[in-house]
């Protein structure tokens, strides 16, 4: 039986991971939380729609679209823990996917606070020189 991808649920998943509010999101999105809401309850979200997201939150489109934390366990399960062979093989594993994939979140996430703080900083010091500036007139 094939498992079909619920697109929203997944934009869920990877919004949690990042820290991203709904209500982030949705300011972003220049959509209502609600929508937000509705949108991670949908098995399909509109292409379209699915991109602006994948924009705003800077991950591919396919991740969306094919990611199935589910089947990716059991792919992990059955690749190691298959006994046909005839004797037990339980490899050290030394690359978890699912830990690479939040340890790429999480570098998103501390390269999005990067950008936060230097944006802080360009508008202090903008408003810094306006202030001079307005000094300097007023002299």
């Amino acid at each position: 039986m094939e498992q079909k991808i619920h697109q929203g649920r997944n934009v869920k998943r990877f919004r949690e991971m990042l820290g991203i509010k709904q209500e982030t999101l949705a300011f972003d999105l220049d959509i209502s939380q609600q929508k937000i809401s509705q949108l991670e309850q949908k098995e399909i979200i509109e292409n379209d729609l699915l991109q602006k997201i994948s924009e705003v939150m800077k991950i591919p489109v396919e991740a969306f679209q094919n990611f199935d934390e589910e089947a990716a366990i059991n792919i992990i399960s059955n690749t190691f823990n298959d006994q046909s062979n005839g004797y037990n093989y339980y490899p050290t594993i030394t690359i978890n996917p699912v830990e690479k994939w939040l340890e790429t979140l999480e570098e998103i996430k501390r390269l999005n606070e990067e950008k936060a703080d230097l944006y802080e900083r360009m508008l202090k010091e903008k408003n810094e020189t306006i202030e001079k500036l307005e000094k300097l007139l007023q002299k």
